[in-house]
């Protein structure tokens, strides 16, 4: 996470990764406002563009030439991304409610999260049929959808509800390419028939009568049965009935139509329409509040009604961005004026398309060949994102362009004026009082004075017959969000304790935190020391106290104190390992080069948030399953490398290792940033132990190499087992949630050689 001795000044929370978001954020990282920290909530990292989903439907497109990286464009604008669902609005604290995590607050909000089908309203639609939106969930349909295309032996009927341009599009795509992966597996392609249902007089209603005829005589063409005035009423297991009494077999039915917005907008309070979108103003603002915006499908126009339609979405963008940064500073707003007419550019799935506007059709593949140049290029404003300078926001003024109150203006001024050092550097009680007051850490008997009872320091009874284990760990943030961070950090802490087969006590919190609006402070101590004790207390640990200074950095650590039994019964150290013994690793590599990446924005979203999946899953129980598979030897996966703690393994143990370079469980990404030459700071010193390689210029070639050396944050476990139970341990291990466990290596008897470890392939 970069520093930057600009204080945070004003929250703008982005809901939903549409495309006018997408837009409107880009415009804003291109000429970032100062003191302004912008967060993107999204339930997912990938956002498909919709232009192009019938393109990749129908297998022109890959996944990533139709997805715009969240993740990756929030990296690029300096904002934070959080990876959450959004279930409400608390609008008179200004909190948007996240599931599984705490509200985040805001200064300004804007809702682009899209439409979704309104299935409610009609039985068994839920349960038996396919929603088109929100599109990102819809991918993973398609792909089962797909395999179960490619295994059919009998006759298989797909059904799409909802006749405009979204549908028709799809069935059509859907079509050309389910029949060519049939044909391609020397399947018939007739096992296939297709069925579009609409509930209005035609299809395509707001096209002109050319525009319709010509895609009737395509569907007909292509034996895609229309049925008109078919209103669907319910849907049953392999069955569609309509409000007139008939009845249509449904192998699959995928729904496009019948647009809502999401739920949990009808519990805020804002007016809504008829479908449930957001009533908003010709400055994209909502009626009863000047401080939440919309854009986009979830956005209802009072002027005029406006197609759902991404043309619209897009074109929101500019006018948004601009009404933002004007609503921040405190100036008048903008109208927007969406255009009276607009050019449709409606594929058939063989790249053939045809463009509609008004009174005007044509078509042809020269037609698919200009949307194709269309899409692509607006893609590239989000996949070949310019370099920007690195540098560290302007200082704040007292004439900063925010809109600030004369409080918030002083301190301002403070938080970027000389600070002091010693105790002058502590941060204020009060800030920490709000902050850590709503914090619940686990009560344990043997803690005796703590949180719920704080003095100078705690007092932590050690029970009879057991002894005691001390650790301590420390980093400074490399993600920008605070929960995920403290979460992060409490698990990285908590690593030693579990890799010793102790069990954790109690935990001392040190933290360092940028100076800024009290308010801002405040909030940054609650994300990230929740996320911290979340973990604490899913170990039994117990926070009993903890020291906040003020830092240019965000940082956090802990001093854990765990239990063992006295006479060592139990405990695993590094020393055990014996030859025969098999090398095990519970949690796959590659964190340092990954999010070196991500500094750089050069990592795909996915990647950092696997990396991140992987980094807050628990030790705790792996740990447990090795002391039951009969572990000689553990230690827990950081910054010194696989080799470098492997190394610190095999010395005191006596032996020699061989480790499979193959086998290595690997991190998705991590190969190909350290193939791009993008290593962690740390790895040159990692590096050095390469002379502890009896081969290494056997294999200095193969990609996966550098990865020995790369350093680990809250990386597995790296242990021996005997060879007798590896295979039920590592069967443990991965029916406990280590999907990645493997065996990487085996241990055998030291030689003369003065390198340690053998590589093979």
């Amino acid at each position: 996470m970069n520093a930057s001795e600009q204080p945070i000044l004003r929250d703008l929370i982005l809901v939903g990764g549409g495309h006018s978001h997408v837009v409107a954020l880009r415009m804003l990282a291109m000429q970032p406002e100062p003191g302004l920290r912008i967060t993107l909530i999204c339930t997912d990292i990938d956002t498909p563009y919709s232009g192009m989903l019938p393109g990749y439907i129908s297998g022109h497109y890959s996944f990533d030439d139709v997805h715009i990286d969240l993740g990756r464009l929030a990296s690029f604008a300096g904002a934070r991304f959080i990876q959450g669902e959004v279930v409400g609005l608390d609008r008179a604290n200004q909190r948007v409610h996240v599931k599984g995590r705490p509200s985040v607050p805001y200064d300004l909000l804007s809702i682009n999260t899209g439409s979704t089908p309104n299935m409610r309203k009609v039985e068994g639609a839920q349960a038996h049929a396919v929603p088109v939106k929100p599109i990102a969930q819809f991918n993973q349909r398609w792909l089962s959808l797909l395999e179960r295309v490619r295994g059919l032996r009998g006759r298989f009927t797909i059904a799409v509800v909802g006749g405009g341009a979204g549908g028709v599009e799809l069935v059509l795509s859907m079509q050309y390419r389910l029949r060519r992966e049939l044909q391609s597996l020397n399947k018939s392609p007739d096992l296939l028939h297709f069925v579009l249902l609409t509930a209005g007089e035609t299809l395509l209603p707001t096209h002109n009568p050319k525009v319709r005829a010509r895609f009737a005589r395509v569907l007909k063409e292509r034996h895609v049965v229309v049925h008109t005035r078919a209103e669907v009423t319910q849907v049953s297991p392999d069955c569609l009935h309509t409000q007139d009494g008939r009845t249509f077999d449904a192998d699959e039915t995928l729904w496009v139509t019948q647009a809502g917005g999401p739920a949990w907008l009808q519990s805020t309070g804002l007016a809504l329409d008829e479908h449930g979108f957001i009533q908003v103003n010709d400055r994209l603002q909502t009626l009863e509040d000047p401080k939440i915006f919309a854009a986009g499908d979830v956005a209802a126009f009072t002027d005029r009604p406006l197609e759902k339609a991404g043309v619209f979405a897009v074109r929101m963008g500019p006018p948004l961005e601009k009404n933002l940064r004007l609503s921040l500073r405190g100036q008048p707003l903008v109208a927007y004026e969406p255009q009276r007419s607009w050019l449709a550019l409606i594929s058939t799935g063989d790249q053939f398309a045809v463009a509609s506007r008004g009174l005007i059709g044509f078509a042809g593949a020269w037609v698919w060949t200009w949307k194709d140049w269309i899409d692509r290029r607006f893609m590239r404003k989000f996949t070949e994102l310019p370099a920007m300078a690195q540098e560290a926001s302007p200082r704040a003024t007292p004439t900063s362009s925010l809109a600030l109150s004369a409080e918030e203006s002083r301190q301002a001024i403070s938080a970027i004026a000389m600070r002091c050092g010693g105790c002058g550097a502590k941060v204020g009680a009060s800030i920490l009082t709000r902050a850590l007051g709503s914090l619940q850490p686990v009560q344990r008997d043997d803690v005796l004075i703590g949180l719920h009872a704080p003095d100078d320091a705690a007092v932590v009874r050690v029970p009879p017959g057991k002894a005691m284990v001390h650790t301590v760990d420390f980093f400074r943030s490399f993600i920008d969000d605070p929960y995920l961070f403290g979460k992060v950090a409490a698990n990285h802490a908590l690593g030693d304790i579990f890799a010793m087969g102790a069990e954790p006590q109690s935990a001392t919190a040190i933290a360092t935190v940028p100076p800024g609006l009290e308010a801002k402070v405040e909030d940054l101590l609650l994300q990230m020391m929740t996320g911290a004790v979340e973990v604490l207390n899913a170990a039994g640990c117990s926070l009993v106290g903890g020291h906040t200074g003020e830092g240019r950095e965000l940082a956090l650590g802990f001093a854990i104190n765990g239990l063992i039994d006295e006479g060592m019964d139990g405990i695993m150290r590094k020393d055990g390992m014996r030859p025969g013994d098999v090398l095990l690793l519970s949690k796959p590599i590659g964190t340092g080069t990954l999010f070196a990446a991500h500094a750089r924005h050069a990592a795909k979203g996915r990647w950092i948030a696997a990396a991140l999946q992987s980094m807050v899953l628990s030790n705790q129980a792996g740990a447990q399953i090795l002391r039951e598979h009969g572990a000689t030897a553990c230690t827990d996966l950081t910054g010194f490398g696989l080799l470098g703690h492997l190394v610190e393994m095999t010395r005191p143990s006596g032996v020699d290792a061989e480790l499979q370079l193959s086998a290595l469980p690997l991190l998705d990404g991590a190969v190909a940033c350290v193939e791009a030459g993008i290593v962690s700071s740390l790895q040159p010193a990692n590096v050095r132990l390469r002379r502890a390689l009896r081969n290494a210029e056997a294999f200095v070639n193969d990609p996966r190499y550098p990865l020995l050396f790369d350093p680990q944050t809250a990386g597995g476990l790296l242990a021996t087992v005997p060879a007798e139970r590896a295979a039920d341990c590592i069967d443990a291990l991965k029916a406990a949630g280590y999907a990645q466990t493997a065996a990487i290596g085996r241990i055998s008897v030291a030689t003369d050689a003065l390198e340690p470890v053998v590589l093979r392939p």
